[in-house]
């Protein structure tokens, strides 16, 4: 089985890995309300207005070290998905408070490193309420890698595409397994 490093850092995987996170991200802080949604919104606005390219580099950046970070979580759930429904979001919601953390840390560590005033201004203006809104999104995360991992809930059946050998042969058609 593949690891969610070897999967989402795949180089045919990574751009739309990256840019799926990148709606991910945009999705959330749209659905944000109150007045933290507003600082976050403002924050995201900042970032993107001061350098467009900022956030899906940044994610890019972030990338390899989340996926190492879910790469426990992902083991212990493709152990027994039953356990969670077979939803890795489910399995990541349950444990929110670690995997939250587990994240954080590594955008703590950017944002310790980084050298540009205004993206750590930002940062820090949200940092506060950060941990609400990362758990608030493992959901839909947990789907998200759920999806590129290929697992299906328990009772489901992957399609099973014929061996590239065969393919030369005619054999192109997707098979459900029985």
């Amino acid at each position: 089985m593949r690891t969610v490093p070897e999967t989402l850092l795949a180089p045919e995987t990574r751009p739309r890995v990256i840019a799926d996170c990148e709606k991910l991200v945009d999705k959330e802080v749209a659905d944000m309300s109150g007045v933290t949604g507003t600082a976050v919104r403002l924050a995201h606005k900042t970032v993107s207005a001061f350098d467009s390219g900022h956030i899906p580099a940044m994610i890019g950046t972030i990338l390899p070290n989340v996926a190492e970070a879910l790469q426990p979580y992902w083991a212990s759930f493709a152990a027994d998905p039953a356990v969670s429904g077979g939803d890795f979001g489910a399995y990541l919601a349950s444990r929110e408070d670690e995997v939250a953390d587990a994240l954080l840390a590594i955008t703590d560590s950017r944002q310790r490193a980084s050298s540009r005033p205004t993206i750590v201004k930002a940062y820090k203006t949200v940092r506060g309420s950060a941990v609400k809104h990362v758990k608030a999104g493992l959901p839909a995360l947990g789907q998200l890698v759920q999806g590129y991992m290929a697992v299906l809930p328990t009772g489901t059946t992957p399609a099973r595409r014929c061996p590239a050998s065969r393919l030369r042969n005619g054999c192109g058609r997707i098979r459900r397994f029985t």
